[in-house]
């Protein structure tokens, strides 16, 4: 019996039938420690997913929050590709609300699956692969709002949230549980953000790279308490400081806890520890090879202003990694180590090395072209996975991505039908 030409797809991708399977009995499973979340968020997010119509598809709500991403993204392009500015102020405020936007639909999606009776692990899967393109492209955004452009802190900025993406991912796929602490990037740190955009809105983006000394002056009493005095501070500025909370905050904090999980949860199915640390591969390579091109003496690509671009086509590589092991935890399949997209990056890293390996640095015009040849690669390699995967999963389970099948939206028309009648018919009795 010959293989349905969309199931011989299913299987290139490592997604036969009998990965499959697993779809239809997954159930989501996820913890939120957070108090901002629990109290102040929730609420709200319950009152705007009444004001969503019972036709608009989970998976819709989640694009409509990422193309306010991508439409910011589009005006960085156009008023402030330096990434320093400083831009109109609007432009900052316009970054808050697109993230906040972005929040909000990202926490409403699950929502609105459920009240359209849609949920399925294709939401998850569209929901985090979301996620995983958002890592860079907001935080380029912040970049740009913090005016830190293509300077060492400024591709720090952006590319850093990727690591506390994959590890949470990573930990997910051993306890098949999200787990978000009582300070989580996903509430707090965006709202973080958020306010930090606002800030360079009303202030400017200097706000965070000048001088602390600057702000103070002569008010040496400020910090008398920690037994420093303006002068003392030198030229150190909250980008500095900046740095040093995102390090730490990663390293102390987030980190430490996904192994912790992934660790009992493995000791509790009496598995060996040991291997799981091989599967941080992919992130150690794509980590690695960042911070080897961008940060070599021979690259040419901050220097130029590339940075935009970079992180562009990161965010489809790194969407692809991610993305991958989602797939893998939802069909309980084995941990992908590797993507094909990981070998240009590799290979630039070399190019922007070359010197070091005996050979004469290239020219800042085949870099760049490198650079644009990598992104039509990643936009095909992506594009292409993602829409085999998707069509897939649609037509293994029968359903729509972006649309809720008709049947469905009359059920739910008849559905708030007889709740309104019931409703109604209660105040009469009354």
């Amino acid at each position: 019996m010959g293989v349905p030409n969309n199931s011989k797809h299913a299987i290139a991708e490592c997604i036969s039938d009998d990965a499959l399977i697993h779809l239809k009995s997954y159930q989501y499973s996820a913890v939120d420690k957070s108090p901002v979340s629990h109290y102040i968020l929730r609420p709200y997010w319950n009152a705007v997913v009444e004001l969503l119509p019972l036709w608009l598809a989970p998976n819709m709500v989640t694009l409509l929050g990422f193309f306010c991403i991508l439409a910011n993204v589009g005006l960085l392009a156009i008023f402030m590709p330096d990434l320093i500015g400083p831009g109109p102020s609007w432009l900052y405020f316009s970054f808050a609300l697109g993230l906040f936007m972005y929040q909000t639909m990202d926490n409403i999606d699950g929502k609105q699956a459920r009240r359209t009776g849609t949920s399925s692990g294709l939401g998850e899967l569209f929901d985090h692969g979301i996620d995983s393109l958002n890592c860079t492209l907001a935080s380029l955004l912040e970049t740009a709002a913090m005016g830190l452009g293509n300077s060492k802190s400024g591709v720090f900025t952006a590319l850093v949230p990727c690591l506390p993406m994959f590890f949470s991912t990573w930990e997910t796929y051993h306890t098949h549980t999200l787990y978000l602490g009582v300070i989580n990037g996903p509430t707090e740190g965006l709202l973080i953000a958020c306010a930090m955009m606002a800030i360079s809105g009303y202030y400017g983006p200097g706000v965070w790279t000048e001088p602390l000394a600057n702000h103070l002056g002569d008010r040496v009493n400020t910090l008398s308490g920690l037994g420093l005095t303006a002068n003392q501070l030198g030229d150190l500025s909250v980008r500095d400081i900046w740095i040093v909370l995102l390090v730490s905050s990663l390293l102390f904090t987030h980190v430490p806890f996904c192994i912790y999980h992934v660790v009992r949860a493995r000791r509790a199915r009496n598995q060996a520890v040991a291997p799981v640390f091989l599967e941080w591969t992919p992130m150690v390579v794509f980590s690695g090879s960042i911070g080897a091109w961008l940060y070599s003496p021979h690259s040419t690509l901050r220097a130029e202003n590339h940075l935009m671009l970079f992180c562009i086509i990161m965010s489809f590589v790194f969407g692809r990694m991610t993305t991958k092991i989602i797939l893998a935890h939802l069909t309980r399949q084995p941990f992908p180590y590797w993507t094909v997209m990981l070998w240009p990056l590799v290979g630039g890293a070399v190019l922007g090395n070359l010197p070091r390996l005996g050979f004469p640095a290239v020219s800042a015009e085949v870099e760049h072209t490198y650079l644009w040849a990598y992104l039509a690669f990643a936009t095909v390699a992506y594009f292409r996975w993602a829409y085999v995967v998707t069509s897939s999963i649609c037509n293994f389970l029968g359903i729509n991505c972006l649309t809720i099948p008709a049947e469905k939206l009359a059920a739910n028309k008849k559905a708030a039908e007889l709740a309104a009648n019931g409703v109604a018919n209660g105040r009469k009795t009354q």
